[in-house]
């Protein structure tokens, strides 16, 4: 081994010291703020003043799903803002072109504007990469989930006509994204020498993102759980998970929890024999991200499906796919699919209390779908993003 590979070494190791001592200092905390930790309640409820949401249209296609979504809430919420108890508040500064020049993933004045509101609906976002110049920014979805603590990554996925109801608990925070950005590599650069991620699992965080899928189960009359990992392999990481999972579980026996490795379930949830019988699901940060697509596309594609990421004091509500910048690059930007934003949309009402808006929109949401949906391709010839949201409009 020459000496310039022992000093890598030297230096890495130093580095997963450090790494170590903060995520051990990480859990250390959520230990101390345990009690009465869980999910968000509605936001703004009973403080007497307006319920601030950001819009934050973010990159590519996102400023077309948001214009459409923004005009479908101003339709459903038009009395309340009249009345000052909600505001629409647009973020600025979050385009990809700006955090690049920034140099940062979320500018601070950009994230001071995201703490000024009380929950925010934000569209996709680019992460940068070393080919388009610049830093080689972290993703601003893992950065916000970080930052504003956002542990429960909850995406619903209904199919009426198979019985199909199922609720995804991802954790958010953890996982391999947590560390992602901060691997080690040794030797002269890619494709030479060796790489190494990592993947961090916390008791603290296992134990709340377990205890938000039991009490959402409990609470919706669900009586299932099904805890998915890859725990034969992963025996520290996905190990720990489960276990600690299934010591959640113990405070609900009413309810039935069953556990699953990540493979096996992406192969039950194409398995039309058995698929309708899941729930709820509770899931490791990497896998809940994989499944929770295949599970949007057996909906009718990625473009279908919203998600909330709820923390105990914000609570940020997207879609689940990407900016789609080859859409933009071909000019069709316009025939994206609004579905899933809209759908997020639903969530950000329920959350913060507006349950029978929230009720009218889904519904709203799944006429358009259900005339629309099919010719919703994204492609030429296709129906446009403006077309479904008259079409939701209208249901209204």
């Amino acid at each position: 081994m020459n000496k310039d590979i022992e000093r890598q070494i030297d230096q890495a190791a130093e580095e997963f010291r450090a790494m170590l001592a903060e995520q051990y200092e990480r859990n250390e905390r959520m230990k101390a703020e345990a009690e009465g930790n869980g999910p968000a309640g509605a936001a703004g409820a009973g403080d007497g003043g307006a319920v601030v949401i950001g819009l934050a249209p973010g990159d590519g296609i996102g400023p077309v799903i948001m214009d459409e979504t923004k005009a479908v809430l101003g339709q459903l919420l038009a009395e309340e803002a009249a009345a000052g108890r909600v505001e629409f508040r647009e973020i600025t500064g979050f385009t990809i072109e700006e955090r690049l020049a920034a140099g940062e993933t979320v500018p601070a004045d950009v994230l001071a504007q995201m703490q000024a509101c009380d929950v925010m609906l934000k569209g996709p976002t680019t992460t940068p990469n070393a080919a388009m110049g610049g830093k080689n920014l972290e993703s601003a979805n893992v950065f916000l989930r970080k930052k504003f603590d956002l542990f429960a990554n909850v995406r619903p996925v209904h199919i009426e006509d198979e019985g199909i109801d199922w609720t995804f608990f991802r954790e958010n925070t953890e996982g391999e994204y947590a560390l992602g950005s901060r691997g080690i590599r040794l030797g002269n650069g890619a494709g030479e020498g060796l790489s190494v991620d990592f993947k961090v699992t916390t008791s603290e965080g296992s134990r709340r993102i377990a205890k938000a899928a039991f009490d959402f189960a409990r609470e919706n009359g669900k009586k299932r759980v099904s805890i998915v990992t890859k725990a034969n392999i992963m025996k520290k990481t996905d190990g720990d998970f489960q276990t600690i999972a299934l010591e959640v579980a113990k405070d609900y026996p009413e309810i039935t929890t069953d556990c699953w490795f990540v493979d096996i379930m992406a192969a039950n949830l194409v398995n039309t024999d058995i698929r309708s019988g899941f729930e709820v699901f509770v899931l490791p940060n990497l896998y809940g991200d994989i499944i929770t697509d295949e599970a949007a596309q057996i909906q009718g594609g990625v473009g279908t499906a919203g998600s909330a990421n709820i923390g105990t004091d914000f609570a940020i509500f997207e879609a689940i796919h990407g900016s789609a910048p080859r859409m933009v690059e071909d000019g069709i930007a316009h025939l994206a699919n609004p579905a899933s934003l809209m759908t997020a949309a639903v969530m950000m009402l329920r959350h913060i209390g507006y349950t029978d808006k929230a009720a009218r929109l889904e519904a709203a949401v799944r006429a358009a779908d259900e005339k629309l949906g099919s010719e919703m391709t994204g492609l030429p010839g296709g129906r446009s993003c403006r077309e479904f949201a008259e079409e939701v409009m209208a249901a209204l």
